[in-house]
C-alpha cells in the first residue's frame, strides 16, 4: 500500500482540503508588528464579569463532572425559553442538544442527514467551514453566489434553479458571515415556499440572530410549515463574547436530535459543564450586558461605512453581524493581491473575499469587532493604500 509518503495514509478528501484562507492571513499577521487586525471574527471584548464569576463560584463548589449527552437540563430550559420568544417552541427534553460551538452541531447535522451524493445548496459567500463539512460528510457542495444587487440576499429563484433530484439540504446563514447581508420576513417565506415544494431540508446556522441593526430577526424555523424539516443551529460566541467557551446548540425534531445524539456522545459525550454554567448565567442576566456590546457594534458599523465612503470604498449597508464586506474590483487588484499588499505596506489584515467562495471575488471582508481607535487608524490607512493605488495607475495611464 504504501510507496514511502506518509500522505498515502490520508484520507484523499483531507488531502484535498484547501486549509483555511481566514487562517492564513492571520497567521501572517501574526508574524508582524504594529498590525491592525480586521481579520478574524472574534468579539474585542472579555465575556461579561458576571459570567466569569458564576464559573469561577462552580468551580469553587467543585462542579467539574460530566453532564448529561443532550447538556444540563437547567440550560436546555432556559434555551428553549429563548427560542420560544423567536416563535420556534422546542421541548428542551427531545429536541436540543447542547454542542461544543455551532460548529460541532453543524457537523453533526451533516452528518446525520447527508448520505454519500446528496447535494447541500449553500448560498455563498459563506462561512469557510460549510464547503468543506458538507464534503467531509459525503455530500456535495453546490454553490450559489448572492449578489450585490440583492444584497446579498439569496433569492427564491436562484434557489430553484440549483435544485436538482439529488438536492437534499438548504444551508442557511443569515446574519451572514462573511457579508453582513440579513433577510427579511418576506424573503424568507419566499424560500420556504421552495423548501416545502421540493421537500428540502434546511440547516439554519443563526449564531448571528441578536447583531442585528436594520429590524427584528426572523428565526427560519419559526416560519409556517418550517419547524420540523430545519435544524437550528445558534450558541453563544458572538452575542455574549464567548468565543473561547465553545458552547452551541442545535434544536430539531426529535428525531433529528436523537441522531445527532448518538455521534455527539460517541465523539465528545457532552459540552463543557463549565461552559454550560457560563450560557446559563448568560441567558438569564446577560441582557443588558449583551446589549449595550451590540450598540457598540452599531457604532462601529456607522464609523466604518460612513469611513469607507470617504476614501472612495464602495460597501453595502450590512444590517447583522459584525463584518463590512466593501467591493474593490475598482482597484484593479484581485481581492488575495489587496488584501496581501495592504498587510505588508500599510499593516492593516482584511480577509479576501474570494475564501468566501463565488460572489466573493471582488470583495474583502473586514471585521468591526475591533476598538474605535484601531478602525478610524485603520480607515485612514486603507486610504492612504488606496489613493497611493490610483495615483500610480494614473502615472502609468499618463505615461
Amino acid at each position: 500500500m504504501s510507496t514511502g509518503k506518509w500522505t498515502d495514509y490520508i484520507n484523499p478528501a483531507v488531502q484535498n482540503m484547501p486549509p483555511s484562507g481566514i487562517r492564513r492571513f492571520f497567521d501572517l499577521a501574526a508574524e508582524m508588528e504594529g498590525v491592525i487586525s480586521l481579520g478574524v471574527g472574534e468579539p474585542d471584548f472579555a465575556t461579561p464579569w458576571h459570567i466569569r464569576e458564576s464559573c469561577i463560584y462552580s468551580l469553587h463548589r467543585g462542579r467539574t463532572s460530566y453532564t448529561s449527552n443532550q447538556g444540563l437540563p437547567e440550560l436546555r430550559e432556559e434555551i428553549a425559553r429563548y427560542l420560544a420568544g423567536q416563535g420556534a417552541v422546542y421541548d428542551p427534553r427531545r429536541e436540543l442538544l447542547v454542542t461544543v460551538g455551532v460548529s460541532e452541531a453543524l457537523d453533526l447535522a451533516l452528518r446525520t442527514v447527508i448520505q454519500p451524493g446528496d447535494e447541500v445548496i449553500i448560498p455563498t459567500p459563506c462561512y469557510v467551514s460549510y464547503i468543506p463539512c458538507t464534503t467531509l460528510a459525503g455530500g456535495v457542495p453546490v454553490t450559489v453566489a448572492t449578489r450585490l444587487e440583492d444584497n446579498f440576499r439569496l433569492t427564491a429563484d436562484r434557489l430553484e434553479a440549483a435544485i436538482t433530484p439529488r438536492t437534499k439540504a438548504l444551508l442557511l446563514c443569515y446574519p451572514n458571515n462573511p457579508t453582513g447581508a440579513v433577510m427579511d420576513r418576506q424573503s424568507l417565506l419566499a424560500i420556504a415556499e421552495v423548501v416545502a415544494k421540493h421537500d428540502l431540508l434546511v440547516i439554519s446556522d443563526e449564531i448571528y440572530d441578536r447583531l442585528t441593526y436594520t429590524g427584528r430577526h426572523t428565526c427560519f424555523a419559526a416560519l409556517p410549515g418550517m419547524r420540523d424539516r430545519t435544524i437550528l443551529l445558534n450558541g453563544f460566541s458572538k452575542a455574549y463574547a464567548m468565543t473561547g467557551w465553545r458552547l452551541g446548540y442545535a434544536a430539531a425534531h426529535p428525531d433529528f436530535i436523537a441522531a445527532m445524539t448518538k455521534i455527539h456522545q460517541y465523539t465528545m459525550l457532552c459540552a463543557p459543564i463549565t461552559a454550560q454554567v457560563a450560557a446559563l448565567e448568560a441567558l438569564r442576566h446577560g441582557q443588558s450586558a449583551m446589549e449595550q456590546m451590540v450598540a457598540q457594534y452599531n457604532r462601529r458599523r456607522r464609523l466604518v461605512l460612513q469611513g469607507f465612503k470617504e476614501i472612495g470604498l464602495p460597501c453595502f449597508e450590512p444590517g447583522g453581524a459584525f463584518y463590512a464586506f466593501p467591493y474593490i474590483g475598482h482597484t484593479g487588484l484581485s481581492a488575495a493581491e489587496f488584501a496581501e499588499n495592504l498587510l505588508r505596506e500599510e499593516k492593516v489584515a482584511v480577509i479576501p473575499g474570494d475564501v468566501f467562495g463565488p460572489g466573493g471575488e471582488q470583495c474583502i471582508r473586514c471585521s468591526y469587532a475591533s476598538s474605535v481607535d484601531d478602525l478610524t487608524e485603520a480607515v485612514k490607512r486603507m486610504g492612504r493604500f488606496i489613493k497611493n493605488r490610483t495615483a500610480g495607475r494614473a502615472r502609468v495611464v499618463y505615461l
